[in-house]
């Protein structure tokens, strides 16, 4: 009971800070503009350059490094372990936080032990290229919509592109390069083996991450982000919101497996089998190991957030928005909106993490069998499904009860296997009588 209300407490305390750290994201945007004026440039550099340092800066590493806390914390829980609780600040362990500083330290003090063959080159950029892809992709996400703060429309988003999809498309591609060449530089057979595995992995599910999305901009007329999330706001039939979820739950059970693949973590894990191969990272010592670790987990909130922003309605509160958005102030509403997306990311993150410690690793044949037989098909599929109740009714409403047809039967297929694989009765009592029996 004492763990209950100490993690409602916790829930409390997050839902406070999202809604204080997006409030003063705005008023930095807004004294952006302002100094930006100052200087003689338009108000939109200021703002540009605001939601970087707040958004990407502050807010997108900070929220990777406390996942790196949250992950071993997490696991810990579920397998009953304490977890991290060694260091602690005047007695107390502060949630496992000082562990962050801990880690930082450890790092960036450890020998830097490098193979005497490797490409020198190539081995130092590697862990650049793996990390900087990852990070610039959180560019385009619509954190907030606008709002006047100042004088000045603010929005948190760094760059609104034209073509914001096939953005993350192209710069999500990039990744691929950073493992091939750690693992090839590195000079290790070991290490050469992982690279090869991670490129086949992710280059084999960025087909079918390509085309799951492609009904989403097909739905929504649009490649930018901040449209797909206003798109989302109309309601069908007058009660139903427009989210991608609904109008294309397919697309998203498509995306969110094959960009969890692009991860590199378990169940997909197999390119750092740590007891088969260790990795493609093996011979990186400190702080050039830590961009690689880091990367991860900036993946893992970057999956989140795009995710939440194309399938889960972005930044909309979906609930009492209109009533929301006639009481409060328009700086508080906006607030409140982005820590709604923020909010959401999380929730998403904290699945990731989940899954993480559920399901073992697939072998490198179940891999690639869920790619090609699997995903490839339904996302090809997907798109001509999609195409076709588009064409017929640009309204969207067939879309929409199409979508919820095929949520009705994922949910009985799920509910079906679930039931298929539980032991029956009989063989439980089977089983429980062959332990039983004295020889056994």
């Amino acid at each position: 009971m004492t763990r209950f209300f100490g993690m409602l407490v916790v829930v409390a305390a997050i839902l406070v800070g999202l809604f204080c750290a997006s409030w003063v994201f705005y008023l930095v945007g807004g004294l952006g503009a302002k100094a930006a004026v100052a200087l003689g440039g338009p108000p939109e550099y200021g703002v540009a350059v605001a939601n970087l340092v707040t958004l990407m800066l502050v807010g997108l590493m900070i929220g990777a490094a406390l996942l790196t806390i949250g992950e071993r914390k997490w696991s810990a829980m579920m397998q009953d372990r304490i977890g991290p609780n060694r260091i602690k600040v005047f007695g107390m362990s502060l949630g496992g936080i000082p562990f962050l500083l801990a880690d930082a330290l450890k790092m960036l003090t450890k020998e830097n032990t490098e193979p005497g063959q490797r490409s020198r080159f190539l081995f130092e950029l590697a862990p650049a290229i793996a990390f900087m892809p990852a990070f610039a992709l959180f560019a385009v996400v619509p954190v907030g919509p606008e709002a006047n703060v100042l004088g000045y429309r603010v929005s948190l988003q760094v760059a609104s592109l034209d073509a914001g999809l096939l953005y993350i498309f192209g710069i999500a591609s990039l990744a691929v390069y950073g493992t091939a060449l750690a693992g090839w530089a590195s000079n290790n057979k070991l290490a050469l083996l992982g690279g090869v595995r991670a490129s086949s992995q992710m280059i084999g599910y960025e087909v079918s991450l390509g085309l799951s999305l492609v009904g989403a901009m097909m739905a929504y007329q649009s490649l930018r982000l901040e449209d797909m999330v206003v798109g989302q706001g109309q309601l069908l039939w007058n009660f139903l919101p427009a989210l991608g979820v609904f109008l294309n739950p397919v697309g998203m059970l498509v995306f969110f497996a094959s960009a969890f693949a692009e991860t590199k973590r378990a169940p997909f894990d197999l390119p750092e089998g740590e007891s088969e191969i260790v990795g493609y990272f093996v011979e990186y010592p400190g702080m050039k190991f830590g961009m690689m670790m880091l990367s991860e987990f900036i993946e893992i909130v970057v999956l989140a957030a795009v995710v939440s922003t194309i399938f889960l309605g972005g930044w909309h509160p979906i609930l009492f928005e209109g009533w929301l958005k006639e009481h409060l102030a328009p700086v508080p509403f906006a607030a409140l909106c982005a820590a709604t997306l923020l909010l959401k990311t999380l929730v998403l993150c904290w699945i990731q993490l989940a899954v993480r410690w559920t399901l073992p690793r697939f072998r490198y044949d179940q891999i690639q069998q869920l790619c090609w037989k699997m995903l490839l098909p339904t996302a090809l599929a997907n798109v001509f499904i999609t195409a076709a109740c588009v064409l017929f009714d640009p309204t969207l409403h067939l879309l929409a009860a199409v979508g919820i047809v095929e949520i009705i039967a994922l949910a009985i297929l799920t509910f079906v296997g679930t039931g298929a694989t539980a032991p029956a009765p009989e063989r439980e009592a089977a089983h429980a009588a062959a332990h039983a029996h004295p020889g056994h």
